[in-house]
């Protein structure tokens, strides 16, 4: 069985796995990787949470 859901991710163009903010919601913490749908706010530039509305 897999660990992902239906909306945890989808493929890229280029084939890449992108997760989704559900899942990263779900996995509980920030990773500080630059995750384009990153639910907690971070800016790999700045390294820095920004506040998400």
């Amino acid at each position: 069985m897999s660990k992902f859901q239906e909306g945890d991710f989808y493929l890229s163009p280029e084939g890449f796995r992108i997760f989704t903010a559900q899942y990263l919601k779900k996995r509980g913490y920030y990773c500080k990787s630059g995750c384009k749908h990153c639910p907690y706010g971070y800016d790999k530039k700045t390294d820095k949470i920004k506040n998400k509305k």
